[in-house]
């Protein structure tokens, strides 16, 4: 079966975002390298506009659509990052946005989303489907739906990271690395990995979870989709969903490695080493990567990892709790 994104849609969204999407950098710090043992890059998604990069994927979708479907409106479902991606660029599109929006997301991204201009619908995710609430409000009001990772699209956006990535990589002489994403739904693990199979063939993607939701691992592990048993109970909300997508899974399975799971304090401990020795704000979901680079070394391989920070969307309350991991 042909996979839903080729090299050639990734090039086409990445033009389509070029100008538009943020480039952003890959940092590397000498007390990170200690600390993991290795070279540590650091691919700072949380430069991104609106804090991750969902922008990316955002971004190709809505321009990717006819015209006529964009000024009908968009929505999107999402714990915020999405959410606030989808914002932007139908704003910047002079598109209609509504959002639905878990009730215990983060406030910053809620009110974020709401000053981009969205409208906001709350649902309660522990007893409600995001996925049918979306698909109704999407039919009765003729909006076009934007998936948060389940779309060529999407997708497609996605993967324009990794094209980055292998140019950065390149240029600093890294031939072979492993590739650590934040890994939900897999939108930007499966793009990624596309974009590498194709630009950088030597690199491997893995996949990094929260312990307790690590669907893809266990997906991987099985060679077939599992869900998680539960949708709450991690600070990392941004990469919670329920399991990998219909569309991402194959390209999961025939590409990445194993995959990999951090507890919630590494993931504080690296959002507050990134603050102390890259300058960068990283929130929960977008650290296990980086997590996993520091702190399960025994799992990796090679002199080189690369670590994408996926988003930096964290309320000052998390970042202090981050804070006090540095004097436990």
């Amino acid at each position: 079966m042909t996979e839903a994104v080729t090299i050639a849609d990734i090039d086409a969204a990445a033009l389509r975002l070029k100008g538009h999407v943020r480039r952003t950098p890959l940092l590397n710090s000498p007390f990170l390298d200690e600390i993991a043992g290795r070279r540590v890059w650091i691919k700072a998604e949380c430069l991104q506009h609106t804090g991750s990069f969902k922008y990316r994927g955002a971004w190709s979708a809505i321009s990717g659509i006819a015209e006529a479907a964009r000024k009908r409106g968009v929505i999107a479902f999402s714990s915020g990052n999405h959410a606030q991606g989808v914002a932007l660029a139908a704003r910047q599109h002079g598109a209609a946005c509504v959002i639905i929006m878990p009730s215990d997301a983060p406030a910053l991204k809620i009110a974020n989303t709401r000053a981009l201009g969205a409208e906001v619908v709350l649902y309660d995710r522990a007893n409600e489907d995001r996925d049918a609430i979306g698909a109704a409000m999407a039919e009765a009001r003729g909006l076009s739906l934007i998936k948060p990772f389940d779309a060529p699209l999407v997708i497609a956006g996605q993967a324009s990271c990794g094209l980055e990535i292998a140019e950065q990589a390149a240029k600093r002489g890294i031939k072979s690395a492993q590739v650590l994403t934040c890994c939900g739904g897999g939108g930007l693990t499966s793009g990624i990995a596309l974009a590498l199979e194709a630009r950088a063939p030597d690199m491997t993607v893995r996949p990094v979870e929260p312990q307790g939701f690590d669907d893809v691992a266990r997906s991987l592990q099985a060679g077939r989709i599992e869900r998680n048993p539960a949708l709450t109970g991690s600070i990392c909300d941004a990469i919670i969903t329920p399991q990998p997508g219909d569309l991402t899974f194959p390209i999961l399975k025939r590409l990445c490695g194993a995959g990999l799971a951090v507890s919630d304090q590494e993931a504080l401990r690296a959002m507050a080493l990134a603050l102390l020795r890259l300058k960068i704000v990283i929130e929960p979901g977008g650290a296990v990567a980086l997590a996993a680079a520091l702190f399960h070394g025994d799992a990796l391989e090679g002199e080189d990892v690369i670590a994408v920070a996926s988003g930096g969307n964290a309320d000052p309350e998390m970042m202090t709790r981050a804070l006090e991991t540095l004097g436990a």
